[in-house]
């Protein structure tokens, strides 16, 4: 099946290149481009795609909103944020986790790195490397608290399930968490599975956000 993509980027030049490299890939097809994040918003709700790899820097209407925006419109749920950025932590990256995108990607990653993190997205799986995951909890929680409204769903979550989110917080894939607390992969995937409904999480990036607002992962620790 085909995974249909829409890319938003200020540089022409960046969006050839990812169209000449999409291109080559058979199984993904490049349905739109936009050059801010008013004109993706236009052209996701004209091509509905799969993924929508976008910049987060960029005029008009950043990436930022755009996710936002992206996220909220119910006709494009189906439609999942990837984005594309110059620095490993970026001020706005985790903004745009709790924002709904899917996960991140830098731009200097090697080429089949992109169309490997296109594929995880459009499969509606996260892309969260440890060592980026780790940097923005770093960045971040020496910042100021922000009140969440869903801290009160720790209580929901079993002793189990509280590790297994802080795990996955860390960046650990099932069969990294699987390893580290000496249970099965499928166990690991159902803990998982259960931590998401509980949280109303809709994939692994807004359990991350959940595991940094609720503490529950501490500054400087990482399962790198």
């Amino acid at each position: 099946m085909t995974i249909r993509v829409v890319l938003a980027d200020d540089q022409p030049l960046v969006r050839l290149a990812l169209r000449v490299l999409a291109d080559a890939d058979g199984g993904i097809e490049v349905v739109g481009e936009a050059g801010n994040g008013q004109e993706l918003l236009d052209v996701a709700r004209r091509t509905r795609p799969d993924v929508a790899v976008v910049d987060i820097r960029m005029p008009v209407v950043d990436g930022l909103e755009a996710t936002r925006q992206l996220a909220a419109d119910p006709d494009l749920s189906g439609t999942r944020v990837l984005i594309l950025t110059t620095f490993e932590v970026d001020e706005y990256v985790f903004e745009a986790l709790r924002a709904g995108a899917s996960g991140f990607i830098l731009k200097d990653e090697e080429p089949t790195e992109l169309l490997r993190a296109i594929r995880v997205v459009a499969a509606g799986e996260s892309l969260l490397s440890p060592s980026v995951t780790r940097r923005l909890v770093e960045t971040f929680a020496g910042r100021p608290a922000v009140v969440a409204p869903n801290v009160a769903l720790l209580s929901e979550l079993t002793e189990r399930e509280r590790e297994v989110v802080a795990l996955v917080g860390t960046g650990l894939d099932n069969d990294e968490i699987a390893t580290k607390l000496v249970m099965s992969p499928a166990t690991a995937r159902t803990h998982v599975s259960r931590a998401m409904g509980k949280l109303r999480a809709r994939d692994r990036a807004q359990l991350v956000v959940f595991a940094y607002e609720t503490g529950l992962v501490a500054p400087g620790r990482s399962g790198a």
